[in-house]
């Protein structure tokens, strides 16, 4: 899914730039794009996304420094620590660069 989505935003963005329509379609098509930006059920998917995403990170986050923990410097394993505590504490703020759409 997120192929295709990319290689949409891709083809649109090449016929945007690459046409020689002029600036009613430009406009045209600007507006279509910021419809559908703006429909509910595409901010909802998108949102949906971006949580599974911080999901996955997370978890990947978590198998690696389990393995590879006592290989790691200290001040690594310090930062490491107080990700972690902050995670549990359930403070609102993360380090994925989120957004409160």
């Amino acid at each position: 899914m997120r192929y295709r989505l990319t290689f949409l935003a891709g083809l649109a963005l090449g016929y945007v730039l690459g046409t020689r329509a002029g600036r009613e379609r430009y406009e045209q098509l600007k507006k279509s794009a910021q419809r559908i930006a703006e429909n509910p059920a595409v901010r909802n998917t998108a949102e949906t996304a971006a949580q599974q995403g911080r999901q996955y990170a997370s978890k990947a986050f978590h198998t690696v420094s389990d393995k590879v923990g006592d290989r790691v410097p200290a001040s690594v394993a310090d930062r490491v620590r107080s990700l972690r505590e902050r995670n549990i504490n359930g403070t609102p703020d993360d380090d994925w660069g989120t957004s409160n759409t």
